[in-house]
């Protein structure tokens, strides 16, 4: 069986999360689909995000959307970057970081290669690597 899988991040910003991606690794926003394209849309709603798609990091593809609730943090979800070069990995790594916390160091790992943990300001973790 071949299946794709494409992350989706709920957000409560949908539009500044994804202009941190693209400023921190680099990307573009495809489409964006709001609430208010949708008949029947409450005004206070109509420019929220239904769904966004963007490509980011070497064509990875990445869906966004804005949440009705608190949309905190990443219960359960990490999303890993894995890059060729240790400059763009460490570059990555320090652009996603601004405003965030770092869980664990960009650093030379026993398993050979380097990694660092770091949640973004909008409570995603990401995992650099350099391969």
């Amino acid at each position: 069986m071949k299946a794709l899988l494409t992350p989706y991040v709920i957000s409560e910003d949908a539009r500044a999360q994804a202009e941190l991606y693209r400023k921190a690794i680099g990307g573009e926003i495809r489409s964006v689909m709001t609430y208010g394209q949708m008949p029947g849309t409450p005004e206070a709603l109509k420019d929220k995000v239904m769904h966004m798609v963007m490509t980011v990091a070497g064509g990875n593809t990445l869906f966004l959307s804005d949440s009705f609730e608190p949309a905190g943090g990443s219960r359960g979800i990490a999303l890993a970057l894995a890059f060729e070069s240790e400059a763009e990995a460490r570059e990555a790594f320090g652009n996603l970081g601004e405003g965030g916390a770092v869980k664990h160091p960009f650093e030379f790992q026993p398993w050979g290669a380097y990694y660092g943990e770091v949640v973004d300001k909008f409570g995603i973790t990401w995992q650099i690597v350099k391969q």
